[in-house]
């Protein structure tokens, strides 16, 4: 079994908005709950090592859009998220506890409007798990992004299992070689060679973030997809 959870972080931000630094809380959040592989959509480009620190967990980073002159964007984000918001600079991130990890890869999806990049990870077992988060405001090109990525993942890991995770930004998502297993609105957890064991859970995310996190529970398909 392995349980996957999918959230996007809103750029380190809360509902309502909080006015400092929210790495502490997210990290401690993050650790508390149980899952095995997380999958993270706008993160700030500097959190991943902490949250990985935190959990347990390998972390894996892919810039995204908004990074020129980030230590400049890194300084207001640490103090005021809520007035710079996604101006602080973006990245998605991988984190990985309990197995390790024989190799990263990086597959640019778009470039305009903003640079949307999809990333993956393979385990020490085989298993890879991507991430995306696609083109906002535009479902033809939100799912033009989840084409891309799922035929970057069935080119990497060729017959083996995949997962991917993502904010879709599309209530009706499909990545085209893998099945649908569990999501909320516009963040789902897709997967080949994997079925879900029941109904996603949805952590407490405490107010932090605008999405609701996603966890999955999956185990190796017994049946044949139809």
């Amino acid at each position: 079994m392995v349980r996957v959870l999918t959230w996007n972080l809103f750029h380190g931000r809360s509902v309502p908005d909080t006015p400092r630094d929210l790495l502490p809380e997210f990290a401690a959040t993050l650790a508390s709950w149980e899952w095995d592989v997380a999958v993270l959509q706008e993160v700030p480009p500097w959190w991943p090592p902490v949250l990985g620190a935190a959990a347990q967990a390998l972390a894996f980073t892919a810039r995204t859009s908004r990074n020129q002159l980030l230590p400049l964007r890194r300084i207001v984000a640490e103090y005021r998220p809520d007035v710079i918001r996604s101006g602080g600079g973006g990245a998605n991130a991988i984190l990985v506890r309990s197995r390790g990890v024989t190799e990263h890869r990086r597959h640019r999806v778009a470039l305009r409007p903003e640079r949307r990049v999809f990333h993956a990870v393979r385990r020490d077992d085989g298993l890879w798990i991507g991430n995306v988060h696609a083109t906002a405001h535009d479902v033809a090109r939100a799912q033009s992004d989840l084409n891309e990525s799922a035929d970057a993942l069935l080119r990497w890991s060729g017959s083996g299992p995949g997962i991917i995770g993502a904010d879709c930004n599309t209530r009706t998502p499909s990545f085209p070689g893998f099945e649908h297993c569990g999501g909320h609105v516009l963040d789902h957890v897709f997967a080949r060679g994997l079925e879900a064991l029941g109904p996603p859970s949805l952590p407490d995310r405490h107010g932090l973030s605008d999405h609701v996190p996603v966890l999955v529970a999956l185990t190796p398909r017994t049946r044949e997809t139809p």
